[in-house]
């Protein structure tokens, strides 16, 4: 049995990586447009995808560029942990939704400073693109809950241990990497 979450977040780094029409309408899904660095999507078309989240009541934010965020209205912007600066605050005060990353405590301190409703922390599992191995597990994962109530697990989730989220006292999840090997884990989640 699959534990059912009131938040998913889903990290795409293409508007392809996604197929807006196998999402029902909901208001649980939050798409991250997390831009590739080697190709840029077309501006119209991201309007449109923009345009189809809305229709979808899905929600629609972008990585690391609040103009770009403006320009294609989205719902928010999505600050990496890399991202220090506090210029993202201007964005909360007209009515933009800010999400952060974070992977350690001091990190989760900053991005509370930043503003963000939501923190992704990375890694709950072991994942298979990185030799450092290191991730957190559930039980260490739950106990960060008790520092901050607004952390969304990120990193190592996939099909195979979908059913151990029940787990989790998080509101939500955040997948990244498994929505472009296994696009239909989107029909398993809804």
């Amino acid at each position: 049995m699959f534990a059912f979450k009131k938040k998913y977040f889903f990290i795409i780094e293409s508007i392809k990586d996604l197929e807006l029409k196998n999402i029902k309408k909901n208001n649980k899904l939050t798409i991250i447009y997390r831009r590739d660095n080697k190709k840029i999507e077309d501006i119209e078309k991201l309007k449109i995808y923009r345009k189809t989240c809305h229709l979808k009541s899905v929600k629609f934010f972008i990585a690391n560029n609040a103009s770009l965020a403006v320009l294609l209205k989205a719902d928010g912007l999505y600050v990496s942990s890399y991202n220090k600066s506090f210029r993202c605050l201007f964005l909360k005060n007209a009515n933009y939704s800010v999400i952060g990353s974070a992977h350690n405590i001091r990190e989760i301190q900053l991005k509370n400073k930043q503003g963000c409703e939501h923190i992704l922390m990375s890694r709950l599992f072991k994942v298979s693109y990185d030799n450092n191995n290191f991730f957190y597990g559930i039980i260490k994962f739950n106990n960060f809950l008790k520092i901050s109530k607004n952390l969304i697990p990120l990193g190592g989730i996939n099909h195979s241990n979908l059913n151990t989220l029940k787990n989790l006292s998080s509101e939500g999840v955040a997948i990244m990497t498994e929505i472009k090997k296994k696009p239909a884990i989107s029909n398993r989640l809804f």
